[in-house]
């Protein structure tokens, strides 16, 4: 496998020379790359703030509108039309909070104050950015108690998304370097090899789900060219506003980005893509049937579907190192770099609760893929999966 990953690398950005070298050079460009990037996106929020302070109403009407993600109008003919631009509105949560501050100010005693301070830390445990719970076909009316896994943990099907979104909310600004500190830098090399398993030309449209910071799609918008088109769309706004700076900051000018729920890809029509993707996205995605389904759906006859994603070690010594440094190192990575240990502490966990190879790829069959096969990397630590649809 290894020989293969080095065979596919020649159209790349970088050539590799010794793993080791390699690696520490990913990592150093990635630390700088990071700061570059959080230094432009500083400097134009001065900007825009002191726009806004001079200029008065319109000036900040106009800077809210250029911070949106792609609206219907703007999509290029040709390409799925639509996107979920209104949110739902969460009224217990509102509700919380306005009978919190009417609490406080109403009542001065201490059993009152006490009440405050507990609807206060339950709002906190449950609120989050409304623009993550896009089309969640998960609620009480629907499943009803019906639970699935978050990690290790069991919740509701409801909460699911909400949590997951609560994670990658927090980890958004610290994700790239955070999967560079991880995995030593070999997430390019995994990301490469998929890339040449992708069979992207010229003048194609790409859909890159769950998509995040835009490692797959920046590649892809240089592989269609000016007459193909890529979408990057992610559930969640943070990890989506982190992949918009970077792909507008490269020059990416083919390259829409849309908030989409991976289990309906409701703003896409049928049949509109040559090739859908989703890199280390699938397991955080609550049904996942049904996503393969959307998959399948907005792919056009003959298109094909790329996974990559964590599975099952092939190699029991490995499993059992992996396993060590997955529950030790990263979470303690996470709390020094990202300040977030639990966080890291689910996403080692939903590694473990994903379907291994083959189970994906059945799973990929039932929702009507054809020739599916999938190709084990570092002995099984991560695979990349491949479907056709008819």
């Amino acid at each position: 496998m290894t020989d293969n990953i080095h065979n596919n690398n020649a159209h790349l950005d970088q050539k590799p020379t010794i793993n080791g070298h390699l690696q520490d050079k990913l990592v150093r460009d990635s630390i700088t790359h990071n700061q570059n990037i959080t230094a432009q996106v500083q400097a134009r929020q001065s900007y825009e703030t002191n726009t806004t302070l001079h200029t008065g109403i319109d000036a900040g009407v106009e800077n809210s509108k250029r911070n949106d993600f792609t609206q219907v109008q703007d999509l290029p003919t040709g390409t799925p039309q639509g996107q979920q631009t209104t949110m739902p509105n969460h009224t217990t949560s509102n509700n919380t909070s306005n009978n919190t501050s009417n609490n406080t100010s109403n009542n001065a005693n201490s059993d009152t104050v006490d009440n405050v301070s507990a609807q206060t830390q339950t709002a906190k445990q449950t609120l989050f950015n409304q623009r993550d719970d896009i089309n969640n076909p998960h609620t009480p009316d629907t499943d009803g108690n019906e639970e699935t896994h978050f990690g290790y943990k069991t919740v509701n099907k409801a909460e699911k998304q909400a949590r997951v979104a609560d994670v990658f909310t927090s980890v958004a600004k610290k994700y790239d370097i955070m999967n560079d500190l991880m995995s030593f830098g070999i997430h390019r090399l995994w990301k490469r090899y998929a890339i040449s398993l992708s069979g992207v030309r010229a003048g194609q449209h790409v859909l890159d789900i769950a998509g995040g910071t835009g490692d797959l799609a920046k590649v892809f918008s240089r592989e269609v060219g000016r007459n193909g088109h890529v979408v990057l769309s992610d559930i969640n706004a943070a990890m989506l506003e982190v992949g918009r700076e970077r792909l507008i900051n490269a020059g990416c000018n083919n390259v829409d980005f849309v908030l989409a729920n991976a289990e309906t890809l409701a703003p896409f029509d049928d049949n509109s893509f040559d090739l859908v993707t989703i890199s280390f996205g699938l397991r955080n995605v609550t049904d996942k049937d049904a996503a393969l389904k959307s998959m399948y759906r907005v792919l056009k006859p003959g298109g094909r579907l790329l996974i990559l994603e964590f599975s099952k070690p092939v190699f029991e010594p490995l499993s059992k190192a992996y396993d060590l440094y997955s529950f030790t190192a990263l979470p303690i990575m996470g709390k020094l770099i990202a300040n977030d240990s639990e966080s890291y502490q689910y996403l080692a966990e939903s590694i473990r609760m994903h379907p291994d190879q083959q189970t994906l790829k059945q799973m990929m069959q039932q929702a009507g893929f054809e020739n599916c096969d999938y190709h084990n990397l570092t002995a099984g630590i991560v695979a990349v999966h491949r479907g056709f649809k008819a």
